[in-house]
């Protein structure tokens, strides 16, 4: 398929964030894909002929969407390569595993502070995993979930302070990621879950502490709850509880009423 998409990359980036099991996405999606990856491009796939669904692909893409942005190639300045297996454990059970990476270029990508600006190479790493249990046999009466991933980005190029105007920085370092989560229906139309979301953040050089790509010993975590109902297939309603701690000292409470709605025909969901 070539175009504008989610692409495949992880687990949960080419699902519509309506389909989400949480009103918002976790911490490493929101710091190292802006929530979702979607640049112009084209991908392959294929399904390989297994006893086990196996699939491999990979993709070409203009390199424009963070975290690369603002691509100078009139071609393709970013590309990525997967893989999944999974299957069923039994009757009531299934599991899939995968791995993706991303990997680009990236020129002038803006940070918190619009004046410093980022150059050089982007690679992201990605593992992840689910697991679902029907207790009773049917999953539409009661499912329990279990959901991962780990992302581990690596980065090399320089720095540049516009506003302090005092010439590029060197920059060489990894930063990680990851969420995990747990969804229970325990009735056809009523959903609990939890989920905790962790970054570590690459250490700074000299010149660039105090920036705003210096977490300062800090490494932000958030912790949520939800509770939902689902109509139907096509309305659901949700409460949400966020603890989230950025930057240090700094909690931050947040409630969530969400309601989700979807109007015409509409194509099944990704596993």
């Amino acid at each position: 398929k070539a175009g504008r998409a989610l692409w495949t990359l992880g687990y949960l980036n080419e699902h519509h964030a309506h389909s989400d099991d949480f009103a918002d996405r976790p911490l490493p999606y929101r710091a190292f894909l802006n929530n979702h990856f979607n640049d112009d491009g084209m991908q392959f796939s294929y399904v390989l002929p297994t006893d086990i669904y196996a699939e491999v692909g990979g993709g070409l893409f203009r390199g424009d969407a963070f975290p690369f942005g603002d691509s100078n190639s009139k071609y393709f300045g970013a590309w990525s390569s997967y893989a999944k297996i999974g299957g069923d454990l039994a009757y009531d059970q299934t599991w899939q595993i995968g791995l993706s990476m991303l990997n680009g270029e990236t020129d002038d990508r803006p940070t918190n502070d619009d004046d410093l600006t980022f150059t050089g190479n982007s690679n992201l790493y990605i593992t992840d995993a689910k697991y679902t249990y029907a207790p009773t046999g049917n999953s539409k009466d009661q499912l329990i979930t279990l959901q991962g991933e780990y992302f581990l980005r690596d980065e090399n190029g320089q720095y540049d302070d516009l506003a302090a105007g005092t010439g590029p920085v060197d920059f060489d370092g990894r930063s990680s990621g990851w969420y995990a989560q747990s969804i229970y229906k325990f009735a056809p139309e009523w959903r609990i879950g939890a989920r905790y979301s962790q970054l570590y953040a690459a250490d700074v050089p000299a010149g660039l502490t105090g920036s705003s790509v210096d977490a300062n010993g800090h490494d932000p975590y958030s912790i949520s709850f939800m509770g939902d109902w689902t109509n139907s297939e096509f309305s659901r309603i949700r409460l949400q509880y966020n603890r989230e701690e950025l930057t240090r000292g700094n909690d931050d409470n947040q409630f969530l009423f969400q309601y989700v709605m979807s109007l015409g025909a509409h194509a099944a969901h990704q596993y």
